[in-house]
């Protein structure tokens, strides 16, 4: 038996694989200020489905899968370590200067965001090496010790370290971590050429600042984690998911923590490329992940998934930038929780306030009196208030309708029903805007492509989405409100590995590239005899990022061939650039050089016993009945909809809006002129129509 968990701002997800491969799923509401207690939470309510106790659920299991956002949060929130900041002398402002830029390059009155190291907590080193590796100055060792003296004062719980060209020679700031270890004992530190081996100051800056500000926080909180499961019963491996789209042992996560930014929606893409081959025979996708706090896209392009190095933490420009490669994700303040409001303009707005999970929206009852998108679509009669996670959680309908009319339906002179209409409307809009953006950057047209819709509230707008999207098919998968967690249960073992090497296709250093490879290729081994003794098997990807000779910023190429050991191989790769290159920007310049820059090599190793396939055990005992209720869809008013079990849909069965399709976790809404279709997988396809 085995248990993915991934836990959202307002609700904890849980797959359960039993022993005989067979899934199940869970929710629990996500419990903020203590998350783990929202874990132990879901896993009673599966132990009481399995009737079983918790600590004897937990002593069947083998394996423990962890999503979270708890780095996230706590960047966001500041609740992070004391943290000081290292670099070389005559350079103590790449925190603060960045790489330039601006939300709005004309608007000035937006003040410049805070370093994420101040400046009283930065400290400059002697010491220079070259780009081409050779030391110009001799590290300030008697320099470093004053600094060092001076963070014990000022009472300094982490450090990031940034030296220039450290990426080529790192004598230097390994004898800093000498330094560092012996007259700073206990308190943790990042090298940035050991965390992120890449080009940019800035990136390699904040990615080790913020590695190291959440080294404290992050291994006691994993410490806890594991302290917890293991008092209410859990012996097996404990795994996390990481912001790269695979899991690692916790320990090596607690070890560098900025592998858990974004861990949570990282999985969404790996559930939605399972989905997109066995449903569509596809290998590109789009897929939202529709949360009570976020709307988080993301892609599958060819089969694979997309990874950047600029996330952002926070809106772009005025948060902090990781600089450190994760599964390509763009979110927007767009969930199920997210608050209704109308400006001084009289402007209707949806988000990027969240109701969150406490209070939550007006309709839990819980002192939330401010209208949110699940509270409108429980005013159209879309959600039952009585079926609410299966019946679990009953919902007040009448306090939804009061908080619309007096905060929107009021103010803009409309009934209620208008109203729940237009913020569903304008939450479609925002969605489809985050769509766009990701998908239009990465040269796919999102006209084309499949659309996957997950998250507990994903059914509600999907086919909204898809119809403005011009999608030729929405897929809702069964599994699909609990994407993230069913994506962990799939998931690989894996990590990145890469290092720095320039040269030119038209002067190619065939040498130095084969040491390069031969390099990464030995660092994937070292991780599968560390980590991947229970994997069935493991496979290596090599990477290069490159450019037009003289651009400036790089793309990434998979290697057609693991070692490029002569014309035709280095042919190939040329050609591999040029049509990516051309993908994503429409041009392609054969005649000029390619500068390959950066290495690398992606390691994944395959879970053993990992689930095959995502589809939920089924009920035997439910079967289709026909039942009805009035809801209201824009265009049409109120018409006497189709309700169906989604449970209880037979493989192949047709379904035609206006009709609601709702199960314990999830309501998909078909609305007028929508078909929907239910496949072997479990999975609603719906065709969209166009209402």
């Amino acid at each position: 038996m085995r248990f993915a968990v991934d836990t959202g701002g307002t609700f904890t997800d849980l797959i359960v694989e039993d022993d005989a491969g067979e899934l199940h799923m869970f929710k629990a509401s996500t419990t903020p200020a203590d998350p783990i207690r929202g874990v132990i939470d879901a896993l009673a309510v599966a132990g009481e489905t399995f009737g079983l106790s918790l600590r004897e659920l937990l002593g069947r299991s083998s394996m423990f899968i962890y999503g979270t956002t708890h780095a996230l949060n706590a960047v966001l929130t500041g609740n992070t370590a004391r943290t000081a900041f290292l670099t070389t002398a005559g350079h103590p402002d790449v925190l603060t200067l960045r790489e330039g830029g601006r939300a709005d390059a004309f608007n000035f009155t937006v003040a410049s965001p805070d370093p994420y190291v101040p400046r009283s907590l930065t400290w400059e080193i002697g010491g220079r090496m070259l780009a081409d590796g050779s030391e110009q100055t001799p590290l300030d060792e008697a320099g470093l010790l004053a600094a060092i003296a001076a963070m014990r004062t000022r009472e300094v719980e982490a450090v990031g370290v940034c030296l220039l060209w450290s990426i080529v020679n790192p004598a230097h700031e390994l004898r800093i971590g000498e330094l560092l270890r012996e007259h700073l004992p206990g308190v943790p530190f990042t090298l940035s050429h050991q965390l992120n081996p890449a080009l940019r100051e800035y990136r390699r800056a904040s990615s080790a600042c913020i590695d190291a500000s959440l080294k404290p926080m992050m291994a006691a909180y994993i410490a806890t984690l594991s302290q917890r499961l293991a008092e209410a019963g859990f012996a097996g491996r404990t795994l996390v998911v990481t912001s790269q789209g695979g899991v690692m042992d916790a320990a090596a996560v607690a070890a560098a923590p900025i592998y858990l930014v974004n861990s949570g929606p990282s999985m969404a893409p790996v559930s939605g490329r399972y989905f997109a081959d066995v449903d569509e025979q596809t290998d590109t996708a789009i897929i939202a992940d529709t949360g009570g706090t976020t709307y988080d896209v993301s892609l599958v392009r060819r089969g694979a998934i997309p990874w950047t190095r600029e996330s952002w933490i926070g809106l772009p420009y005025l948060g902090h930038m990781t600089g450190f490669a994760s599964v390509d994700v763009t979110s927007v303040g767009a969930g199920g929780g997210s608050l209704a409001w109308v400006d001084d303009a009289g402007m209707l707005r949806v988000g990027p306030q969240s109701a969150g999970a406490m209070p939550g929206p007006a309709c839990y009852g819980r002192g939330g009196d401010r209208p949110t998108v699940t509270d409108a679509s429980v005013v159209l009669g879309h959600i039952d208030p009585d079926f609410f996670l299966g019946g679990a959680m009953r919902l007040d309908r009448a306090s939804a309708r009061r908080a619309i009319e007096q905060h929107v339906a009021q103010p803009l002179g409309l009934s209620a029903e208008e109203a729940a209409s237009a913020i569903i409307e304008l939450a479609t809009e925002n969605m489809v805007q985050a769509i766009l953006d990701i998908s239009v950057n990465q040269g796919i047209d999102p006209g084309s492509a499949i659309l996957i819709g997950g998250g507990g509230a994903a059914g509600l707008n999907s086919v909204l989405i898809a119809r403005r999207l011009q999608s030729p098919r929405l897929l809702i998968p069964q599994v699909g409100a609990a994407l993230s967690a069913a994506g962990a249960v799939i998931s690989d073992l894996s990590t990145r590995f890469q290092t720095l090497l320039f040269t030119r296709s038209d002067g190619f250093d065939h040498a130095g590239v084969a040491a390069v490879l031969a390099a990464l290729e030995r660092q994937c081994l070292d991780f599968v005899a560390r980590q991947g003794q229970d994997s069935d098997s493991h496979a290596i990807e090599f990477w290069v990022e490159a450019r037009y000779a003289e651009q400036v910023w790089e793309i990434t190429v998979p290697l057609p061939r693991p070692r490029i050991d002569g014309p035709a191989d280095l042919a190939a790769l040329v050609e591999a650039f040029h049509r990516q290159h051309h993908e994503l920007f429409a041009i392609r310049d054969e005649g000029a050089a390619v500068e390959l820059v950066g290495w690398g090599a992606t390691i994944s190793c395959r879970v053993r016993g990992a689930a095959r396939g995502l589809r939920l055990r089924q009920d035997a005992t439910l079967q289709p009945t026909a039942s009805s209720r009035s809801a209201y869809f824009s265009g049409h008013g109120f018409v006497d909809a189709a309700v169906h079990r989604f449970e209880a849909i037979a493989v192949g069965a047709q379904i035609t809006g206006p009709a609601i399709v709702e199960s314990s976790f999830t309501t998909v809404v078909l609305q007028p002129g929508a078909t929907a279709q239910r496949r072997v997988s479990g999975s609603l396809a719906i065709s969209p129509g166009l209402g």
